[in-house]
This record gives C-alpha cells, sequence and structure tokens, in this order.
C-alpha cells in the first residue's frame, strides 16, 4: 500500500509456537495458480464476495472498478476463486486480491489454531483461478489428452486460461487496506469479523503488486495401480484421490491418500491369499487437481473410450477427512447402495455409520448449513445422499465427460485453514481427525463400496430412485422459474385468462413415470433372477452392460450450450462450482431463451425415451 500511508504485505504466514511444521523454510508465499504476471499501481476497491451481483451494487454508488485492484472475500456466499478472478476481469479491474475474512474462517467462528480449527491471523488460502467450469484440465488441450507431442492451442485462444493479476493474502495483510478505505459504508451483509467498519473505497487507497508468474509447461505424473479382475477384467471400478497439495495438506488431500494408501495395502494383503475382485479394481493417485483437475482430465480424455466401453463407476475421495460429519454424494441409481453399506459399518461415536450420517443430514437441514465444500446438501427426504453433484474434484471428467455414474466419500467438520501451511500434522492430530478413526474409516468404506461393485452378480444400480430424482430437478426447475416460465397475458382484458407456459415441461414429465415403471420393473426382475438360482454368465454380461449404458446416454454428444465439454444434460456445474441440474435447461430458462430451451428439453425427453426402452429390453431379457 502506498496510499494513504505505506504498508508493505507479508504475504507469508507466521509460524506457530506449537506446531513445529510450520516453522519449515520450505513454505511458499502467497500465489494463485493460473494468475498472469504484471505489475500494476492503483486504487483499491473493496468488492464483498467478488460475485456479479457485488459489482452490480458498487455500480449503484457510481463505483466503477475499471483499471482498479478489487479486494474481495473467500465466502460470504462462498464462490470458487476462479469465477470471482472471471468477474473481476469482465469488469475490467486491472487485479484482484482475495482474502480470508475471520468472520467466515478464522475468530469470529471460534477458537483459532494452535487453540482450535480456526484458520489465524496469518492463514493464506491459496489455491487455482483456472477458469475450469468452462473446460477443466490442461488449458491448452482443451478435450484431448496432454500427452508429450499433443496439439497445443495458443494460451492466448485458451478459454479456461484467465487474463488478470491475482492474489490471496491473509487478513493481517487485507486489515491495513480495508481500515484505510474511504467511501460509502458497505451495507450490512458486506461487513466482516475485522473491528471496524468496512467502505466501498474510492481513491484513497492506493497499491502497488507486482506478480511474476513461470507459465512453463511442466509434467504432472498419474500413478495407477490395477487389480486384474478374476472373473470379469474388462469391467472396471475406478478410484481416485488427488495428492497434489498447496503446501502440506493435511486434510487436503492428504487425508485422502493416507485412506487410499491403507485401502491398497489391505487389498494387496487379499490378492497374496488369493482373494480377487471378480471386476477389475484400477486406483489412481492425481496430480495437478489443484490446478485445474489436470491429471484426472487429461487421463479421463486420454482413455475416454475404454473407459465408456468398460467402466462401472468412479469413487471420488478428495478430502477424507476434517471433522466426523460424513457427507456421501452418488447419482441417484447408486444412491441406494451407498445407503445399505452405511447400515454395515460403525461409527467412531458407536453407532453405524447410516445412524450418524442421517443425523448429520438431519442437524444441517435444521441449520440450514451447506453441505460439503462446495454444494449445498442436496439429500431429499427419498436418500441420505447428496445426488446433486457440482465440480471442484476429480470426478468431473467422469460424469460430465466420459459419462461414468460418480461416487464421493468424505467426512468434514471445523476447518479454517483451508489450502494453507497449517492444514499439517498438528492440526489432524488436535482437531481434525485425533486418532485417525475416520481416517479408518474412510479406508473401510471407500473398499467395502468398491468390493461391492466388483463382486456384485448383477451390478447393484436403482433406475426407479433415479427417476424419481430427475423428477425432483424438473420440478425445481419449474418452481424455480415460475415466473419466467409463463407467459405474460395478451392484454388487460385478457388478464384473467389462464396463461400459456413459455416451456411445456408435460412431455418429459410423463417420459420421467415411464422411465419410473421401468425402473421398477427391472428392480423386481432383477431380484427374483438373483433369488431363483444360479445366473447364466452370458446374461448377466448383457445386463450388466446394458446397465452400464444408461449414464452414457444422459450425454449430448455437443454439450451444453456454451460449455461443450460438458455433455451430461443431468448434471453440471455453475461457475461457482455448485451443482446445477439440467444445465443446459436450466441455463436457457434462467435466460428467457426459450428456443434454446425447447432444443434441451427435447434432448432430455429424447434420453429418458431411450434409457425407459433399454430398461425395457433388459426387463425383457429377464422373462422365462
Amino acid at each position: 500500500m502506498i496510499a494513504p500511508t505505506h504498508y508493505q504485505a507479508l504475504l507469508r504466514e507466521a509460524p506457530l509456537d506449537a506446531d513445529p511444521d510450520s516453522k519449515n523454510p520450505a513454505i511458499s508465499g502467497a500465489w494463485l495458480g493460473m494468475s498472469i504476471s504484471g505489475e500494476v499501481t492503483a486504487p483499491v476497491i473493496y468488492a464483498h464476495s467478488g460475485n456479479p451481483e457485488d459489482y452490480d451494487l458498487l455500480r449503484k454508488h457510481g463505483i466503477s472498478v475499471k483499471g482498479k485492484i478489487v479486494l474481495v472475500r473467500y465466502s460470504n456466499p462462498y464462490s470458487y476463486r476462479g469465477f470471482k478472478a472471471l468477474t473481476a476481469q469482465r469488469e475490467g479491474a486491472a487485479a484482484m486480491l482475495v482474502y480470508s475474512d475471520p468472520q467466515e474462517d478464522g475468530y469470529k467462528k471460534g477458537k483459532v489454531d494452535p487453540d482450535g480449527p480456526w484458520g489465524p491471523e496469518y492463514h493464506i488460502q491459496r489455491g487455482a483461478i483456472t477458469y475450469d467450469f468452462m473446460v477443466p484440465g490442461d488449458p491448452q488441450t482443451p478435450g484431448w489428452a496432454s500427452v508429450p507431442g499433443a496439439k497445443r492451442i495458443p494460451i492466448e485462444e485458451a478459454v479456461s486460461a484467465p487474463k488478470i493479476m491475482a492474489l490471496p493474502l491473509s487478513w493481517h495483510d487485507a486489515k491495513p487496506l480495508l481500515e484505510n478505505m474511504d467511501g460509502p459504508l458497505a451495507p450490512k451483509d458486506w461487513q466482516g469479523g475485522l473491528p471496524f467498519e468496512y467502505h466501498f473505497g474510492g481513491d484513497r487507497v492506493k497499491a502497488h503488486l507486482k506478480i511474476e508468474m513461470d507459465n512453463g509447461i511442466q509434467p504432472y505424473y498419474v500413478v495407477e495401480g490395477r487389480i486384474r479382475g478374476s472373473d470379469l477384467p474388462d469391467e472396471w471400478i475406478v478410484m481416485g484421490n488427488h495428492r497434489d497439495a498447496w503446501v502440506f495438506g493435511g486434510v487436503d488431500p492428504s487425508s485422502g491418500t493416507a485412506s487410499m494408501m491403507e485401502l491398497t495395502r489391505a487389498l494387496g494383503e487379499l490378492n497374496k491369499q488369493g482373494i480377487r475382485p471378480r471386476r477389475t479394481l484400477v486406483v489412481c493417485s492425481w496430480d495437478g487437481e489443484e490446478v485445474g483437475l489436470t491429471g484426472s482430465t487429461e487421463w479421463g480424455e486420454q482413455f475416454a473410450d475404454e473407459l465408456r466401453a468398460k467402466a462401472v463407476a468412479y469413487i471420488n475421495v478428495d478430502e477424507a477427512t476434517s471433522g466426523p460429519n460424513f457427507h456421501g454424494q452418488a447419482v441417484a441409481s447408486l444412491a441406494p447402495m451407498l445407503e445399505e453399506i452405511t447400515r454395515t459399518l460403525q461409527d467412531p461415536s458407536g453407532k453405524t455409520l447410516y445412524e450418524a450420517w442421517k443425523e448429520t443430514v438431519e442437524r444441517e437441514k435444521k441449520e440450514g448449513q451447506q453441505s460439503g465444500q462446495f454444494n449445498a446438501s442436496g439429500a431429499s427426504n427419498q436418500t441420505l445422499a447428496d445426488t446433486r453433484i457440482g465440480s471442484g474434484s476429480d470426478h468431473t471428467v467422469f460424469l460430465n465427460f466420459i459419462g461414468m455414474p460418480v461416487l464421493g466419500l468424505g467426512f468434514d467438520g471445523d476447518y479454517g485453514v483451508y489450502h494453507s501451511a497449517y492444514d499439517d500434522f498438528y492440526w489432524m492430530n488436535h482437531f481434525g481427525d485425533p486418532g485417525y478413526k475416520y481416517h479408518t474409516l474412510m479406508s473401510q468404506l471407500w473398499g467395502v463400496t468398491a468390493l461391492r461393485l466388483a463382486n456384485a452378480d448383477l451390478l447393484p444400480f436403482d433406475f426407479a430412485t433415479y427417476a424419481s430424482n430427475i423428477r425432483q430437478f424438473v420440478n425445481d426447475l419449474s418452481q424455480a422459474n415460475e415466473n419466467k416460465m409463463w407467459g405474460q397475458p395478451l392484454s388487460a382484458a385478457r388478464s384473467s385468462e389462464a396463461r400459456q407456459p413459455a416451456l411445456d415441461l408435460k412431455p418429459i414429465s410423463a417420459a420421467i413415470d415411464d422411465l419410473e415403471v421401468a425402473g421398477k420393473k427391472l428392480n423386481e426382475s432383477l431380484k427374483q433372477k438373483l433369488s431363483s438360482g444360479p445366473l447364466d454368465p452370458q446374461l448377466a454380461s448383457t445386463l450388466n452392460h446394458g446397465m452400464m449404458q444408461v449414464e452414457r446416454n444422459w450425454l449430448n454428444p455437443d454439450g451444453i450450450p456454451g460449455r461443450p465439454w460438458f455433455k451430461h444434460i443431468l448434471y453440471g456445474a455453475r461457475f461457482t462450482y455448485a451443482h446445477l441440474e439440467l444445465p443446459g435447461l436450466t441455463e436457457a430458462v434462467e435466460k428467457q431463451d426459450w428456443p434454446t430451451a425447447k432444443q434441451q428439453a427435447e434432448i432430455l425427453e429424447r434420453s429418458i425415451h431411450n434409457n425407459t426402452q433399454l430398461l425395457q429390453e433388459l426387463t425383457q431379457r429377464l422373462q422365462p
């Protein structure tokens, strides 16, 4: 800061006496992946959470951020830092500073590290600002694998590569900027946890910012291990966790990596004893997740055709545990299986994992809390599993590009040191998971889920539940956009007459009803077949491959309008990473682009019909 007074930002995290790892000289300073290099001197404007509506409010107060440095908060409400960067870029800002306010993850929440789980004064949330909600993975190979010799587009043409300078700050470094700002008083919901009033800013606070980034091309390494299936080697259960971390990554991702190492050790022991799964297990350690979901995306793109032919499902664990609260995500066809498995495992509290999970979901519903880092809980009355799956982790390529059913497993809790140097052994041993009981439970849950899928005679999909879930998606879309979806009366004289909907969803609703009936009939037929004696291997293969095809049938080869990489018509992600159901249809309705909405509705209806027909054909195969 060069005006109204001088302050040199530390851009470093102070060591904690109680935590020896926080004194490691190799800890990096503050940086954000995929920022551009540059140098600027400009006024600083406080833009709250850096979402589009925040800039709308600044405009109402006559404040432009063009050519200025914007200072934004990580949360309140949550949005992915890359979306904040894209929004600032679109607004013409020269640079973005993003800081952790103590109201969201610091002393306003409770005791801070080393005395509690929340973020201390100097904690810095590093991270990437890649626009991977447009295209994940290597920005220069959009839609194909980034392998040696691959075609690479110029970085200037890469839609997922930011064009703005960006830097993270601790609240210690943000405080001098905020407390010196003039301009109008910021509204109540923009106020934070620091002990003074927050203002929008104007020309009073000026800062000099210089960023130098290494933008050379470097290798990532995906490490995979396989146990070849004894009976069905060409049917794969894929599991993965990323191992790259911003510093130590005690929770993110090393808790998941530790659970995966224990899981693979146990599977290896079983293998030595001659106990092999019927289907092949593929276990992957992803690199580069933190800078654009890169390792998993490129691996998925490289082997997309093989995965579409062979993969049963993908099971993702990112952060295994930052606390005791279980959150399970699943496409709805696998949600009943996940619940069934949790009834067989014991939570460290002494209850079954299912009972502990149910209590967490009920408590969070009552408190109106968000479930997990990125997504508001999608648990309905029918299932505890969150069936509203956004982006932000390595499942993205498998669900949205390849069309594989996915599950996501994680335990969470009060976690204020995300992406900071304080996310380490000390924090995990004292606050995250003392005794590593939840790490152990994660290895058990992950392994049992994988083996349940690997050893099933008939794959445990429930497509009646899927149909019910899709109906909920359509109802939610209709309710959220009720006013937009109805045309206006032709004249005041006819205002009492029924208005015609701009988009008629009745054909889709009827198609969903047919899908649900087909799903229920298939469920019954499968149960009867399993109870009537040994299965003919050829029939089992036909049924399983048919059921594996259902998820693939939700892909639209042309992708979502404006984001062709994302091909799943039921699942997508908003630019904030939050879940977005029926993405092509929903975005068209929200824009009131009725020609596109009609086209997307027809694509959805056609896919539902195709899957209904597929389920009916499978049921006919089971008839004597």
